[in-house]
């Protein structure tokens, strides 16, 4: 399902316009993402949790010329499907 697609679909759901979906989509992915860049992790009951975990620095291999590189310490956004979810899916 595409971006546009589940702004469809959330339209058809609320009874509401497109404009006024995608709003709501914006709004609600982007107070995830403020949460997660401010080290905050969100959590919505009956779905999961969204997350940061912090990837240490290591040392890699470049596959093309098999020398060894550093690869610096990063941060990555992560989600844990919630018993619910996982339980609607099966």
């Amino acid at each position: 399902m595409t971006k546009a697609e589940f702004i469809d679909a959330l339209a058809k759901m609320g009874g509401t316009t497109k404009k006024q979906a995608g709003e709501v989509f914006q709004l609600v992915f982007g107070c995830i993402a403020e949460q997660l860049k401010s080290g905050e992790q969100v959590s919505v009951p009956g779905f999961g949790k969204f997350s940061v975990v912090k990837r240490a620095a290591r040392t890699g291999i470049n596959p093309r010329t098999k020398k060894k590189i550093k690869i610096k310490a990063t941060k990555a956004p992560k989600f844990s499907a919630a018993k619910g979810l996982k339980e609607a899916v099966k």
